[in-house]
């Protein structure tokens, strides 16, 4: 298909996605240790994966801090699950 006729995802789609990328990750991340391993994990591991969302939806960089706010709230989320 031609790549002026792909359909591109739109930004709020981009953000569901994240956020519920980041909901597992932050539950993981509330019952870890501050700073260990496995927070260190729950905190970084999707990133590339985001990253590669954000390449192959047709996105730039101006969207970054878009993304990083649904990072932070999917973590918060996915901690709050656990309590």
């Amino acid at each position: 298909m031609d790549k002026d006729r792909r359909k591109k995802m739109s930004i709020n789609e981009l953000m569901l996605i994240v956020f519920l990328i980041n909901i597992p990750f932050g539950y993981i991340r509330s019952n870890a240790a501050k700073f260990s391993r496995k927070w260190m994990m729950a905190v970084h591991i999707h990133v590339p994966f985001i990253f590669l969302l954000r390449i192959f939806s047709g996105f730039n960089w101006t969207v970054i801090p878009l993304l990083v706010l649904s990072d932070v709230a999917g973590q918060i989320a996915g901690g709050k699950l656990r309590k």
